[in-house]
């Protein structure tokens, strides 16, 4: 496009980065794809941090002062608050918990986290212009990541696509593999008896009991997630277990089963698989 909105009729569609961006029926979800790559929410939203000065919102404060991710969401965005020094938080699943963080300064005259940048793994992300999640506004942060990114690309020269930015952030700050398995329909009492299983083998049990793995893979820890907000002080318990292995290498994974009611009948149980690789020969292998 040209700069009045116009068409520009000398661009090469062909030279152009390939951005692919959808969102549900009412906006608040989003999914970003590129040529050759998908971007999982977690990995979107730790994408979307590290590259704060490409977006006006973040850029004209100087940065988020705030992120936080859904406990089940990817440890991606952890590595780059750390990295960048900004404060972090890890809550429940439910957007009330990223509108009070939001909201700590306005109504309850505490630290200020604005502007805020927060997300879940179900396709959620958002900021503190609203209380709520917007795919709009993910998309156009992307567009305006894919725009900076190419800021000084030369005429004739290959830009910068979805899949160099993706790859380029996992080359320095390793790749988290994470995939996530719903098992819909189970009886009430039957779910309660899985996480009841694994709460008093993993959770209550004794892990030095538990044999070390001949592939390397070993339980280091085991809890039950529960948050206090350091906002208004309410606690919120029972939130998900959460089993963390530790691999050869020292590289971290874990295993999440958290019970949900949001199914269509009965009880669903998820699990997430979340393993993180720093090694970038790995990084083109499936997630598990």
């Amino acid at each position: 496009l040209n700069a009045d909105g116009s068409p520009d009729t000398s661009a090469d569609p062909k030279s152009l980065p390939t951005l692919g961006a959808a969102n549900d029926g009412d906006g608040d979800r989003n999914l970003i794809a590129g040529s050759g790559v998908f971007v999982t929410p977690s990995d979107s939203l730790a994408l979307i941090c590290d590259n704060w000065e490409a977006i006006p919102h973040f850029a004209k404060a100087g940065g988020p002062r705030g992120v936080a991710r859904s406990m089940p969401s990817s440890a991606a965005l952890d590595v780059v608050a750390e990295a960048r020094d900004i404060p972090f938080f890890s809550t429940p699943t439910g957007w009330k918990f990223f509108g009070n963080l939001m909201s700590s300064k306005e109504m309850f005259d505490k630290t200020d986290f604005t502007p805020f940048l927060c997300g879940e793994e179900s396709f959620g992300t958002g900021s503190d212009h609203i209380r709520e999640k917007d795919g709009l506004w993910a998309v156009l942060a992307w567009m305006s990541i894919l725009m900076k990114a190419n800021e000084g690309v030369a005429e004739g020269e290959p830009l910068v696509s979805v899949n160099d930015i993706v790859k380029n952030h996992w080359a320095k700050y390793g790749r988290h593999f994470y995939c996530r398995y719903d098992f819909e329909g189970v009886d009430s009492d039957d779910a309660n008896k899985v996480m009841d299983l694994v709460r008093s083998t993993f959770v209550n049990g004794d892990l030095s009991s538990v044999a070390d793995e001949d592939s390397g893979i070993n339980i280091v820890s085991a809890e039950e997630f529960g948050y206090t907000d350091p906002v208004d002080g309410s606690q919120t318990s029972n939130q998900g277990l959460i089993l963390n292995f530790e691999y050869s290498n020292g590289d971290p994974s874990r295993v999440v089963f958290r019970l949900s009611g949001t199914g269509s009948a009965g009880a669903t149980i998820r699990m997430y698989l979340e393993k993180y690789e720093k090694d970038v020969s790995k990084h083109d292998e499936a997630a598990p």
